[in-house]
């Protein structure tokens, strides 16, 4: 099918069936910022624009926003930046930052997303700060050689892809700090700061060359996008035609006259006035989710979640602490726990979302930390033995979730002739109630990571399920219910 650059055509265009099937995908935020790897410690994203809202932006935990809380002189990275590096300019990190890549090994990278059981990596490519992890051949005209030597997208791509996932890149395409150096510190300076003039000729152009030259099976914008309408949907269809079986994210909102509005100060503080309100009251809205822009093939949750199964295709991204970025303030407590990153990502993926999961190396050896390299094993050690009832599935018709008769939270996957259910914990005892008088009828059930038959039994109301010894501890426990035909 040849895509033509109408919302007609492009919002034909179907979420391939490999980004269905592969529910976990590894993000990747590594860049200048991955050198001083500091932010402000006021909890997450959600708790900084609620309680710091004047200043939330160069408050954040993300500590990819570096170049720009720097530059707010009443913020802690402003301080740390005086003490630490002696308010050295943000552009020279990028000599320690290419040091480090003396040791980075692109297929040790891939072997540990291909051993946690990723199906798919999104690099970031170009972050706000505007350093390009690639040699580009489009010039920046406001930052001289504001490019890396080596050509870290296409060395990851070839190790990605060598190890049989997708590869895919993301790019900030609504900000981009050497093309407006104005400090940002509230969400209204924020929005009104996406650079006008010569950028979105140079942003159009950086993202053609990343689809020719790499072609990317996901192409991961952020913020919003610095062209009206029509050549962003012309982007698409060119994205479309040169390569197979692709994704594009839901941050695309296009340019406007609201984006010309946003840039005039008294607007921005109308706009403040209200967002404040909004965000610092009893209902204030968790994580970021971005409104949809005209075209786009799914959804994105940023450390947030659906309450209930979608019936659109959706992704659910964070990092493994509060910021995406490595930040060496981190300790072991700053960190998910492996049980609660597997029970989030199964939920995820029982309410058809997929979990696109950061990890966040450290600039000045290219390592990724001890204690994410520790999760992704944890993840990649329950996947071998439950992604039977992971990869591939649907969510239930029915339902998203259950529960057992002793409280245990329970969510449902579907696959042709098979249920699972993923029980959020391990059983006290080897007998246990799965609640649901909608449970369909069932010819046998599996302990996945086991392997051993289960008994059942049919009750008023749902299943006994009897094991024949008590079950080895686990952050979910996954049981196939391999549901009876009729002959």
């Amino acid at each position: 099918m040849t895509f033509a650059p109408t919302l007609k055509s492009l919002n034909a265009h179907e979420v391939p069936p490999w980004y269905e099937d592969a529910k976990f995908g590894i993000f990747i935020h590594w860049g200048l910022y991955s050198i001083p790897g500091f932010a402000s410690r006021f909890g997450s994203i959600t708790d900084v624009f609620r309680d710091h809202y004047d200043i939330a932006v160069a408050s954040t935990p993300y500590t990819e926003w570096y170049c720009n809380a720097i530059k707010v002189p009443e913020c802690e990275s402003a301080k740390h930046h005086r003490d630490v590096w002696h308010d050295m300019p943000y552009e020279n990190f990028r000599e320690m930052f290419l040091k480090g890549l003396e040791q980075w090994s692109p297929a040790e990278w891939a072997d540990s997303f291909a051993t946690a059981g990723a199906r798919y990596v999104v690099l970031v490519t170009k972050h706000h700060d505007g350093f390009c992890l690639w040699p580009s051949t489009v010039d920046n005209p406001h930052q001289k050689d504001w490019t890396s030597r080596r050509d870290i997208v296409g060395e990851l791509a070839q190790a990605v892809r060598a190890r049989g996932m997708r590869f895919g890149v993301y790019y900030s395409g609504g900000i981009d700090w050497t093309f407006n150096r104005e400090p940002l510190r509230t969400l209204a300076d924020f929005i009104g700061s996406m650079p006008g003039g010569d950028y979105p000729r140079y942003a159009d152009a950086q993202m053609h060359e990343l689809i020719a030259r790499y072609k990317p099976s996901v192409v991961w914008n952020d913020i919003a996008w610095p062209t009206p309408l029509q050549p962003e949907l012309q982007l698409f269809a060119d994205y479309y035609n040169a390569v197979p079986d692709v994704v594009v994210d839901d941050r695309w909102q296009p340019a406007n006259w609201m984006t010309v509005l946003m840039r005039i100060k008294l607007v921005r503080r109308i706009f403040d006035f209200f967002a404040k309100r909004q965000m610092t009251g009893k209902n204030a809205p968790q994580g970021v989710v971005t409104p949809k822009p005209p075209h786009y093939d799914f959804r994105t949750m940023e450390y947030t979640t659906f309450s209930t199964a979608q019936a659109g295709k959706w992704e659910a991204t964070r990092g493994m602490s509060f910021s995406f970025g490595f930040n060496r303030r981190d300790t072991e407590a700053d960190y998910l726990s492996i049980e609660t990153l597997v029970r989030e990502f199964v939920d995820t993926v029982s309410k058809n979302g997929n979990l696109l999961l950061n990890v966040g190396p450290r600039g000045e050896d290219a390592q990724i930390p001890s204690e994410q390299a520790a999760r992704l094993k944890g993840l990649g050690d329950w996947l071998k033995a439950n992604g039977e009832g992971i990869y591939g599935t649907r969510p239930w018709a029915v339902r998203a979730e259950g529960q057992t008769s002793d409280g245990t939270q329970v969510r449902f996957t579907a696959k042709p002739g098979a249920l699972y259910a993923h029980l959020l914990g391990t059983p006290d005892t080897p007998t246990f109630f799965l609640q649901g008088g909608d449970l369909p009828p069932v010819a046998r059930a599996v302990h996945l990571a086991s392997g051993a038959a289960v008994a059942f039994r049919r009750d008023e109301g749902g299943y006994s399920l009897t094991l024949s010894q008590p079950l080895e501890p686990s952050p979910v426990q996954a049981f196939r219910l391999d549901l009876l035909t009729e002959s």
